[in-house]
């Protein structure tokens, strides 16, 4: 005799096949495989290594004091970073850098040593100019810091210029009087320099007039006192009106009659 299951056990088997279907239905789909990263540019290294090298460049242009081959170097760098050396174009953008700091450097040592020759015989220096002055010398001579010097020795020079002072003449005046002043140069001997300073003023170093206003040098150098109190000693008998051609040669012979 057969035995059948009780209806009521069918609906078991129905959820039990439904919950396997829905377990195969509930898996994840299997991920589509990655496409291909596009480039991403150039790394931190090298932008930051092109950037310098142009920064640098553009100083150097601005002074208008630039080596042939630097602009090319980075050049080649840059077209490097394109195509993905890394390593190249950092090594061609370093060099494009070093140049053009190289270029500003020689720049600015050439342009310090014009102004040493300016200031570095002025007389009445104080100490803290003088240590300035130093300085500077060191730092082109030594360490060789362009930049440094030439700062140092602008505002030094600026300094010195900027000390000369005005004087009004009055009645009784003459080069040889104002010279004597104790807050002029104390020495009659170094009218010349007086003279030689406001050549577009006077005439004839024996004639001048109330009222006319001269620049005075509070800093002349060495040389340039020696050369005055020489020409103030051996310039021979004076007349007025009169030019005389040791006042043409003391000038440099660029004198011209007004």
């Amino acid at each position: 005799m057969k035995r059948f299951l009780p209806s009521k056990a069918l609906p078991v088997v129905t959820v039990l096949a439904v919950a396997l279907l829905g377990g195969c239905a509930s898996q994840p789909k299997q991920e589509q495989a990655a496409a291909p990263a596009e480039p991403s540019g150039p790394s931190a290294a090298v932008t930051q290594a092109l950037d310098s090298a142009r920064a640098a460049i553009k100083e150097a242009k601005a002074l208008d004091w630039i080596w042939r081959d630097t602009e090319k170097f980075l050049k080649q760098a840059e077209k490097a970073a394109k195509a993905g050396d890394e390593a190249k174009a950092i090594k061609l953008a370093n060099k494009a850098r070093e140049q053009a700091e190289l270029a500003v450097n020689q720049y600015y040592l050439e342009h310090a040593k014009a102004l040493l020759k300016k200031v570095q015989g002025a007389s009445g220096l104080t100490a803290d100019q003088r240590a300035r002055l130093d300085e500077a010398m060191n730092a082109i001579y030594r360490t060789h810091e362009g930049r440094k010097a030439y700062d140092l020795l602008s505002a030094l020079a600026a300094e010195l210029e900027s000390a000369n002072i005005r004087y009004t003449v009055v009645r009784g005046d003459s080069l040889w009087k104002i010279s004597g002043k104790p807050e002029i140069y104390n020495n009659p001997y170094e009218w010349p320099l007086i003279y030689k300073n406001n050549a577009d003023k006077i005439r004839d170093a024996d004639l001048i007039y109330p009222g006319q206003e001269f620049s005075i040098i509070r800093n002349p150098s060495q040389e340039e006192v020696e050369a005055a109190i020489r020409h103030a000693k051996t310039r021979g008998a004076w007349s007025l009106g009169v030019v005389e051609e040791s006042d043409r040669e003391y000038l440099g012979g660029n004198l011209r009659l007004r």
